[in-house]
């Protein structure tokens, strides 16, 4: 018999809107139905409102390829988070948009991957060192450590500031009692016009989110003094504050530095850190698998030479990390919003109406996918899997708003991989199983629990290549 990865129940068929709300505000996956894994567009109506969720593909493309138009993001999302994202890349519209991402797409391209390797190499090492003590018979809490080691990755590469570095650190507490203030769904996703019910906002998180930009301003500050001194170093936060916008001219202040810093410590550490914890528990729910990434990470990975160019030998951890985001997106939903009438499988849909395109279901859509809750990395290999890849496979979104970092997630993700599962087994624990639901990224409900014992080294390292070999 086949073992499936965990997977939400669904709420029974019909249930009354009151039912639905409660369910909802618990966890946003499991009170849907079933029938949105097979459906390629659902409408859920109430006398206030009309929501539409889309599967089809071409139509959403179509939302996602107009999306700074006719499907920008939705109001009441960007109103829950512009106390912590301010007018960041990830809420702002229009010409805000376009000119902070003609600023930051140049510091996320392929020739500065190259650039913060080393840095994404000393954390996966911290991070092995760190573990070293926790290793035995204890069950580890993993998502708490994936999501140290990817703030440890975010400080490094913006600020050239280890995790361990005071500022840096109290963003990442601050940052985790933010998400602990946070309600575990957003009910203006589905409620959008029932002011009356709670939403992102609460007093706890608005003022965890000031702290953290506060700290982030200091950091920003601090780096705009040396780069006027001329002693910044050459990372991602100096190259985003000295790029002109190549139409106006204008660089980041430090205030849209902070706005720009929130949100590549929200989208790249909360994202990469559940990304990440859902991998190794894949590993620990199909061991046969994590001893082929092992083998091949003591094959590929020499810990006394990094070298960028094994990124691309890694290939069985890249099929491990992108199989494990079709089944776990981090971010499960995306939320637009219709700015004129529109008309989608013969429904007219008024102006103002929200649009849920959910990475969620379409990665798992009965109709696109083969056998679709099922665990199989090889599958982007094959002519099916490759087609459905193309159609249905959105963990960074798609279009004009599909995330600049990207290809650093994808760098990031299966290196710390192989690095932690080269050193370390990850293995179950029995009474401890993990349970998908909805936070501000997808995470387990009560947290992903492993336990961890030390590998032996096997002496079969292969010869290092010069980095001008090969590129990821």
């Amino acid at each position: 018999m086949t073992t499936l990865p965990p997977k939400p129940r669904s709420r029974p068929k019909n249930v009354s809107l009151l039912r639905h709300a409660l369910m909802f505000r618990r966890d946003v996956l499991s009170a849907q139905p079933e029938r949105l894994y097979g459906a390629w567009m659902a409408e859920f109506r109430t006398p206030l409102f009309r929501t539409y969720l889309l599967n089809q593909p071409d139509l959403v493309k179509t939302v996602l390829d107009n999306s700074l138009t006719r499907f920008p993001k939705s109001t009441r999302i960007r109103d829950g988070l512009t106390s912590l994202l301010g007018n960041s890349l990830f809420l702002s519209s229009g010409e805000d948009w376009l000119h902070q991402r003609r600023i930051v797409d140049p510091a996320f391209e392929g020739g500065r991957l190259r650039e913060v390797f080393p840095m994404m190499w000393d954390c996966a090492v911290a991070a092995m060192e760190r573990l070293e003590a926790q290793a035995g018979d204890s069950p580890v809490e993993v998502e708490a450590m994936t999501s140290h080691v990817a703030a440890d990755v975010i400080f490094r590469t913006l600020f050239s500031l280890p995790i361990t570095d005071k500022v840096a650190a109290g963003v990442f507490e601050e940052f985790r009692d933010y998400q602990r203030s946070m309600p575990l769904a957003n009910t203006a996703t589905f409620f959008p016009r029932a002011k009356w019910l709670p939403s992102f906002l609460t007093r706890r998180s608005r003022r965890a989110a000031e702290r953290i930009r506060a700290l982030i301003r200091q950091i920003a500050a601090r780096r705009s003094a040396e780069i006027a001194a001329g002693t910044a170093p050459d990372d991602l936060a100096t190259k985003l504050m000295t790029t002109p916008d190549p139409e106006t001219g204008a660089c980041f202040d430090t205030e849209e530095m902070v706005d720009q810093v929130s949100i590549f410590f929200l989208a790249g550490h909360e994202t990469s850190a559940s990304a990440l914890a859902w991998s190794l528990y894949m590993l620990a729910l199909y061991p046969e698998w994590q001893d082929r990434i092992a083998a091949e990470a003591e094959a590929e990975i020499e810990m006394d030479a990094p070298r960028f160019s094994v990124v691309s030998r890694l290939k069985l951890s890249r099929d491990v990390f992108r199989e494990t985001l079709r089944l776990y997106p981090p971010v499960p939903n995306m939320v637009r919003e219709t700015t004129c009438p529109e008309t989608f499988r013969e429904r007219d849909i008024k102006t103002g109406s929200q649009i849920i395109v959910s990475s969620w279901y379409m990665h798992r859509h009965t109709r696109i996918w083969d056998r679709p809750d099922e665990f199989c990395p090889h599958r982007f290999s094959t002519p099916e899997g490759k087609a459905s890849m193309r159609d249905a496979y959105i963990p960074f979104s798609a279009g004009p708003r599909v995330c600049p970092g990207a290809a650093f997630a994808m760098l990031e993700g299966p290196l710390i991989l192989s690095m932690l599962v080269r050193a370390y087994r990850f293995e179950l624990v029995q009474d401890r199983p993990a349970v998908p639901i909805a936070h501000l990224t997808l995470r387990s409900r009560d947290g992903i629990w492993l336990k961890l014992s030390k590998r032996t080294p096997k002496a079969q390292a292969v010869p290092g290549r010069d980095d001008a070999e090969a590129g990821a």
